[in-house]
């Protein structure tokens, strides 16, 4: 039975208003609240049943028919939402909004909250991550975008200018997992959103008018960006519908701050998971991490996706990574302080929003113990930002909150005796009362002579006398018991004078439960008014944590302190791949990348599995960590400070927009030379590799030509065309280097030294016999090789303005049509993808011809 199929006209009162409550939540699966239970009915309980494994049952609801429904424990939900919403749905919780005791008729219900991929604040999201929903305002010529982790309160935002592959690039790189566009986007870009990047996507027009929460938009000039924050403002409001304000006034950055690059470079490095697992075990992230913290894992996170640009913030953290290595033991005692910090950020989210327990109030009161004695080390250390210690706060929950308070805020024993009079006299009448029931117990024992009796309590009946039904016949008349409940094994009964102590016990309790429950929620107030400092002092502790961990890592992985240079020279000297050291069982052979101002690209040669792109990742790797602030795995580094780094390294197709691996390296070729400047790192390796030989020989030549000529970027560019090492006569910034190897009795062993000069040859036959190939194929190629070799009559011409190799015959004849076309065109002024088509069109020429 379908909910659109329903006569509602015939629908229960509970059944009718469970309908006008889905109508405004058509995209949720509704957890609607019946006593103990959450409930889902019609469409969505055909769908939570199936996916969460769930019994279907029915429900009758005024239909000829039972509705579908089924049902989840309320205190359990917390899971059962988890994994939906790891499915990619929406779920709104629908709460009784009164006490059904104290209500005649229906009890009012509505919605509380939505929960989404983006919209958590609960304590199961991944500690060590930020958890953004996101939004994209387009704005016919630019997009604005902006994010929030609602678990901490943070907010950005930016403008891009261009086309939407910038856009979707910036998107990727950020890792969203929820994203709310404005209704003027392009549906393209929606399905892309859907499809490629697995977002969860909300079309939404609406923008928030609510002028209370204008601080985090009020010194924002650029009114781009105030529409865009409204707009992800008021889904966020309208989601949550509860106290928001721990929201953080809105940081606008520009990616001229940081060292860009995009999600394919932060996959082929490693940066924060691993490209064969996407585990974060032998990430970079992983081997940095050693924060105490976790709102210093999620700094240390941002940080290597974010690394920054200016110089003096740089050298600013280096000072204090220095600084921590030397005072070492002021590091020690900092550690020992920050095992004890737990998550500020997101507590405060907590408390703000009023999600919390009396746990999260501990939490709270065991990290505001050692604020003193971190600020202490920090003004030791000299550190140029000061954390307030809170002193006010934590008198305040020392005398309150019970040590072994529960989770739950409606069973009591949540605050302290001594805290409050009124409390504590409730609390002496409910425990005399105890001791009375006590008493009771064994004084009727004497009285009647019924050994088993005892005195118990349920919610039902209250406190009863229990008989066991072999002794019934003891009890007498002149007892006073009135019978209360029969059960199969024993009797329950009370007296007139039970009866009383009853009504003040439970009177007492009821009132003692409802007075720390109020306690309780004014405590929290009174943390409100701390929020925004206590968010400033949990991004110092997080800074300083990433700084400590950096100080651990360089002593013991043996890092060196980068020097940073305005003159685009490169010099590292023993640069080593700081997670491949540490995870492989050889020794690891460090090697030297070095490029003056007089060098801009190292074309880098050399057998299969020698450790080409291993180099480059390095290189690449040291560059990160040096504008993070971090010190670089190298005996010596000295290093400009690059604006963007692009790589291409690995081969893959993209299956779901149907790409070949070429035309996917000729993209990022092409995203590479259209946006670098002659401050951005390139790494491409073995480009061309996806197409024929020839064609890719003579791209990979035009490419080379353009970075070197018109970028000058520092470039790093690995081949098997050893035709290429040419270039290196007519190309004058362009250094051959290549990765040796020796060959002994038909044996290759890979030295992993990266060397001056090029080398012709590419081993892959000994590669597949290593790979332990059948050793008769190894054979048939081996002589298939001499074949093609001895056969070889080709004579490569390579200049700067031929891309192609031609026959020896051809030299000798007249200049056909053909060639004078090759001969009228400039590939320095070609980009990639023209070279292509021009190639296209010549072949189809001599096609034609034929």
């Amino acid at each position: 039975m379908k909910r659109s199929e329903v006569d509602r006209s015939k629908l229960s009162p509970m059944m009718q208003q469970y309908m006008e409550i889905k109508d405004k939540y058509e995209d949720c699966i509704i957890f609607f609240r019946l006593g103990d239970f959450y409930e889902m009915f019609f469409d969505d309980a055909i769908l939570t049943s199936r996916i969460l494994e769930l019994t279907l049952t029915g429900k009758q609801a005024g239909l000829d028919e039972r509705v579908p429904m089924c049902g989840i424990p309320h205190h359990a939900y917390a899971s059962y939402v988890d994994e939906l919403i790891d499915k990619g749905y929406k779920v709104a919780i629908c709460e009784q909004l009164e006490d059904p005791k104290e209500v005649k008729g229906m009890v009012k219900r509505d919605v509380i909250q939505v929960v989404t991929k983006g919209t958590r604040i609960d304590a199961n999201i991944d500690s060590k991550s930020n958890n953004y929903i996101a939004n994209i305002y387009n704005f016919n010529y630019c997009f604005g975008i902006s994010y929030a982790d609602v678990s901490t309160g943070d907010i950005y935002a930016t403008l891009v200018e261009g086309e939407s592959d910038k856009l979707l690039k910036e998107i990727a790189k950020l890792g969203f997992r929820e994203v709310i566009v404005n209704n003027t986007i392009d549906r393209e870009i929606v399905d892309k959103l859907r499809t490629n990047l697995e977002c969860l996507v909300t079309i939404e027009k609406e923008e928030l008018e609510d002028d209370d929460y204008s601080y985090i938009y009020k010194d924002i000039e650029d009114v781009r960006i105030v529409k865009t924050l409204k707009h992800l403002l008021y889904y966020i409001i309208e989601t949550k519908k509860g106290d928001m304000h721990h929201l953080q006034p809105c940081s606008v950055y520009k990616s001229s701050m940081y060292l860009e690059f995009d999600s394919n470079t932060k996959k082929n490095l490693e940066l924060v998971e691993t490209i064969r697992n996407r585990e974060r075990q032998y990430s970079l992230l992983w081997l940095l991490d050693k924060c105490k913290t976790a709102m210093g894992s999620r700094y240390l996170k941002n940080s290597i996706l974010n690394p920054l640009t200016d110089k003096k913030s740089i050298e600013k953290r280096y000072d204090m990574v220095s600084l921590l290595s030397t005072e070492f033991i002021l590091r020690d005692d900092l550690i020992k302080a920050l095992n004890n910090i737990y998550d500020l950020e997101r507590l405060v989210g907590r408390i703000t929003y009023g999600n919390l327990n009396a746990k999260d109030l501990l939490q709270l009161k065991t990290s505001l113990k050692e604020l003193p004695i971190i600020s202490n080390i920090l003004k030791e250390l000299n550190f140029s930002k000061k954390i307030n210690t809170f002193d006010e706060v934590y008198s305040l929950l020392e005398k309150s909150i019970a040590e072994d308070a529960p989770f739950t805020l409606h069973e009591g024993h949540l605050i302290k005796e001594g805290y409050n009079t009124e409390l504590d006299e409730l609390k002496k009448i409910s425990s005399g009362s105890k001791d009375f029931i006590l008493e009771l117990e064994q004084t009727e024992k004497e009285k009647t002579g019924i050994k088993n009796l005892k005195v118990g309590f349920n919610k039902v009946f209250g406190y009863y006398i229990e008989v066991s039904k072999g002794q019934c016949n003891l009890v007498k008349d002149e007892f006073g018991y009135e019978r209360r409940q029969t059960l199969s094994n024993c009797e329950r009964f009370t007296t007139p004078l039970l009866k009383e102590k009853e009504n003040i016990i439970l009177g007492a309790e009821e009132k003692i439960i409802s007075l720390e429950y109020k306690l309780f929620m004014d405590i929290r107030e009174v943390i409100k008014r701390y929020v925004s400092d206590l968010q400033k002092t949990a991004k110092i502790i997080s800074e300083i944590d990433m700084l400590q961990s950096f100080s651990i890592v360089s002593d013991l992985y043996k890092f060196t302190r980068p020097k940073l240079v305005n003159d685009n020279t490169i010099k590292l000297i023993g640069c080593r791949h700081p997670v491949v050291e540490q995870v492989m069982k050889d020794k690891y052979i460090p090697n030297d990348v070095v490029m003056d101002k007089a060098t801009s690209i190292l074309l880098i040669t050399g057998p299969n599995m020698a450790g080409k792109s291993t180099y480059m990742r390095q290189t690449a790797i040291t560059v990160i960590m040096a504008q993070m602030g971090c010190f670089v795995p190298c005996e010596e580094a000295i290093l400009p400070i690059f604006d963007k780094i692009f790589t291409r390294i690995g081969a893959s197709d993209d299956l779901v927009s149907g790409e070949s691996t070429f035309m996917v390296e000729m993209k990022e070729a092409n995203f590479a030379i259209s946006d670098a400047t002659e401050n951005s790192l390139i790494l491409f390796d073995e480009l061309g590799r996806g197409t024929a030989t020839y064609d890719g020989i003579a791209l990979a030549q035009a490419i080379l030509e353009y970075i070197h000529d018109k970028i000058k970027a520092k470039t790093m560019f690995s081949t098997h065309y050893h035709e290429l090492t040419t270039l290196e006569k007519d190309l004058k910034h362009l250094k051959n280097v290549h990765v040796s190897a020796i060959e002994e009795n038909g044996k290759v062993t890979f030295l992993h030294k990266v060397k001056p000069g090029a080398v012709d040859k590419s081993y892959g036959i000994h590669v597949a016999s290593l790979a332990k190939l059948p050793s008769s194929l190894i054979e048939r190629a081996t002589d298939i090789l001499n074949i093609y070799e001895k056969k070889s009559i080709k004579k490569e011409v390579f200049t700067q303005t031929s891309l192609f190799e031609l026959e020896e015959d051809e030299l000798t004849n007249k200049p056909n049509e053909i060639e004078e076309k090759i001969k009228s065109i400039n590939p320095l002024e070609m980009t990639p993808m023209e070279a292509l088509n021009y190639l296209y069109d010549l072949k189809k020429d001599i096609k034609d011809k034929k």
